[in-house]
C-alpha cells in the first residue's frame, strides 16, 4: 500500500508541478515536515544563512529567470526576519513566494507563550502582500492555486503561505497539476486607438520600466518602427544596448525631462513613475506626461496618474499587436537620444563618471554578466547612467524600498537561475555588513558571483548627502571588515585593486571557477 503523503509533502509536490526547481531557506523546528517532502522531489534546496538572506535570494532567482522564486521559513522571527527582503520585492514587481510554519491551530491568537508565538502572523504579512492559511488538508490545493495566480498574474510582487505545525503532518491528497495561466492581451480597439495617436507624432518617445523588461525584440521592433528613442528606467537596462535610439538615462536628469518634455507622444511601457526612478532628488517640476499612452498589468497603478489611453494588458503582447500597425517614418529619433545621452552624461558629478567608467570596465571584461547591485556609490551613479549589455542583467535595491544587503543574496539566486553567466554582486563595505553570512552560501553551492567590494570606508553617500545640507557628519564611519581575512574565512580567493579601470579589468580578467571578493580601494 502507498504511504499517504503528508500535507508538507504534498506541498512541495505541488511547488514542483507548478515549476520549482530551487527553494531557499534555513530549516527550523516548524518547518521539519517540509523538508521530509524535499528529498526525491527534483527540487534543489539551498540553505541560507539568515531568513532575510533565503528571501533576498528567491528575489534575484525571479528576476533572472522570469519565474517565482520561492523560501522557506520558521514560524516568528523567520518570516519577520525575511519581511524587509519581501517588501522589497513588492516595490520592484518581483514574484516570491514564502512558505512558513505557524504554530499549531488551537494556540493561534491565545498568548500562550509558545516557541516563536506571535498574535497574528498573518496580519502582520497582509500589510505587505497577500497572505494564506491552510489549515485543513483539502485547503492546500485551492491555497497554491490562489498564490500562483497571485504570482503570475496582474502586478507581481510577494505572496505568503503559512502552514500550522498540526497541519503539516496530516494526510493529504496530491495537488491537481496547475492550469496554465494565460497572457492578458489588450483590447483591439484601444490598439488601434494607440496605434493612430503614434502614427499621428513627429516627436515620439518610449518610456520602459521594469514590467518590460522580458519583452527586449518587441521594446526594439516598435521603437526602430516609430524612430522614437527609448528612456529606460534602472530596472529595464540592457533592453537596447548600444543601439542608436537607447537612451540609458534616469528620468532624474534634466537633460532627459527636455527630452520627455520635447516628445509630441509618450507611450509607457510597465513603469510606475516613482520618484526613485523619476524624481531621485526630489525636485519635483517633473514634465506633463498626462497625454501619454500606458501600458501596464495592474488597473490600480493605471489610475494612479492621468493618461490620454490606458492599455491593461501584457506589455509584450501590445507591442506585439502594436507593431503591424504602425507606419515607418522617420522622426529624428537617432539624433534626439543621441544629443540626450551626451546632456545626461555631462550633468553628472567626475566621481560618477569616474564609477561610471568602471561599470563599463566590469561590462567589457565579463560580457553577458548579471551585475546585482546593493545600495552603493557605484550602483546609484550607474542608476542615474549606464548601458548594460543585457536585458534584465543590471539590477539593484537602490530603487524603490532600498534595502541593504541585498546584493550577496540576490547575486546566489541569480546565479542559480542562470548557471552559466558570470555574476557580479557589487556592494559596498557597509552594505556587505549587513548580510555577509551568505559569501558562505555562495561558496557551498561553489557558485561563480565575483563579490565586488567598493570600499570607501563607511557610509560615503550618506556623508556626502550630510555635507550637502550642513549637517555634520555623525554615524557614518562604521569601521569596515578586513576584507583579506574575512575572505579567507570564507574560503574566497582576494584581490584588491586601485579604483581604476586597468586595474579592475586586469582582477577581473583572472581565471576562476566558483565565488571570490575583489575589493576596489575607493579615492
Amino acid at each position: 500500500m502507498t504511504k499517504a503523503l503528508s500535507v508538507g509533502e504534498a506541498l512541495v509536490a505541488g511547488l514542483k508541478a507548478r515549476g520549482v526547481e530551487v527553494v531557499f531557506g534555513i530549516p527550523g523546528v516548524h518547518t521539519i515536515e517540509l523538508y521530509r517532502g524535499l528529498p526525491g522531489s527534483g527540487i534543489r534546496h539551498v540553505t541560507a544563512r539568515h531568513e532575510q538572506g533565503a528571501a533576498f535570494m528567491a528575489d534575484g532567482y525571479a528576476r533572472v529567470s522570469g519565474k517565482p522564486g520561492v523560501a522557506f521559513v520558521i514560524t516568528g522571527p523567520g518570516l519577520t526576519n525575511a519581511l524587509t527582503a519581501m517588501a522589497q520585492s513588492r516595490e520592484d514587481s518581483v514574484p516570491v513566494l514564502i512558505i512558513s510554519g505557524v504554530n499549531r491551530r488551537d494556540s493561534l491568537g491565545q498568548g500562550l507563550g509558545l516557541l516563536h508565538e506571535l498574535p497574528d502572523q498573518g496580519a502582520i504579512v497582509r500589510s505587505l502582500c497577500p497572505s494564506f492559511q491552510i489549515t485543513s488538508p483539502d485547503m492546500l490545493e485551492p491555497v497554491l492555486t490562489r498564490a500562483f495566480a497571485a504570482l503570475t498574474t496582474g502586478r507581481p510582487g510577494p505572496v505568503h503561505i503559512e502552514v500550522p505545525t498540526d497541519v503539516m503532518p496530516l494526510p493529504a491528497a496530491l495537488p491537481r497539476p496547475p492550469l496554465p495561466t494565460p497572457l492578458r492581451h489588450p483590447d483591439p480597439a484601444q490598439l488601434a486607438e494607440a496605434a493612430q495617436r503614434l502614427n499621428a507624432a513627429r516627436r515620439p518617445l518610449i518610456l520602459v520600466g521594469g514590467g518590460a523588461r522580458q519583452c527586449g525584440a518587441a521594446v526594439l521592433a516598435v521603437a526602430e518602427a516609430l524612430d522614437a528613442p527609448v528612456v529606460q528606467t534602472a530596472n529595464a537596462r540592457g533592453l537596447l544596448h548600444g543601439h542608436p535610439l537607447c537612451v540609458p538615462a534616469s528620468p532624474s536628469l534634466e537633460a532627459t525631462r527636455a527630452l520627455i518634455a520635447a516628445s509630441d507622444q509618450i507611450l509607457a511601457l510597465g513603469t510606475e513613475f516613482g520618484p526613485t526612478d523619476y524624481d531621485m532628488y526630489l525636485r519635483g517640476g517633473f514634465p506633463d506626461v498626462s497625454g501619454m499612452i500606458r501600458v501596464d498589468l495592474c488597473a490600480e497603478q493605471l489610475a494612479r496618474h492621468p493618461a490620454a489611453l490606458t492599455l491593461q494588458a501584457d506589455c509584450g503582447a501590445s507591442l506585439v499587436g502594436l507593431l503591424p500597425l504602425l507606419s515607418v517614418q522617420g522622426h529624428g529619433g537617432a539624433d534626439r537620444a543621441a544629443d540626450t545621452r551626451t546632456a545626461a552624461l555631462a550633468e553628472l558629478t567626475e566621481a560618477m563618471r569616474h564609477q561610471i567608467t568602471l561599470l563599463d570596465t566590469i561590462r567589457d571584461t565579463l560580457p553577458g554578466a548579471l551585475i546585482v547591485g546593493d545600495s552603493t556609490q557605484p550602483v546609484y551613479a550607474g542608476n542615474l547612467y549606464y548601458d548594460h549589455d543585457r536585458p534584465g542583467g543590471w539590477f539593484n535595491a537602490a530603487t524603490g524600498y532600498g534595502a541593504l544587503g541585498f546584493g550577496p543574496g540576490a547575486a546566489i539566486g541569480a546565479a542559480l537561475a542562470a548557471p552559466s553567466m558570470p555574476v557580479i554582486c557589487l556592494i559596498g563595505d557597509g552594505g556587505l555588513q549587513f548580510s555577509p553570512g551568505e559569501l558562505r552560501t555562495a561558496r557551498d553551492e561553489a557558485l561563480p558571483v565575483t563579490f565586488l567590494v567598493w570600499n570607501n570606508h563607511g557610509f560615503g553617500e550618506i556623508a556626502e548627502a550630510m555635507r550637502a545640507v550642513n549637517v555634520p557628519v555623525l554615524g557614518c564611519d562604521p569601521t569596515p571588515l578586513r576584507l583579506e581575512p574575512f575572505a579567507a574565512a570564507c574560503d574566497l580567493p582576494f584581490q584588491s585593486v586601485a579604483s581604476n579601470p586597468e586595474a579592475l579589468q586586469r582582477a577581473l580578467s583572472t581565471p576562476c571557477t566558483g565565488p571570490r571578493l575583489i575589493e576596489i580601494r575607493a579615492d
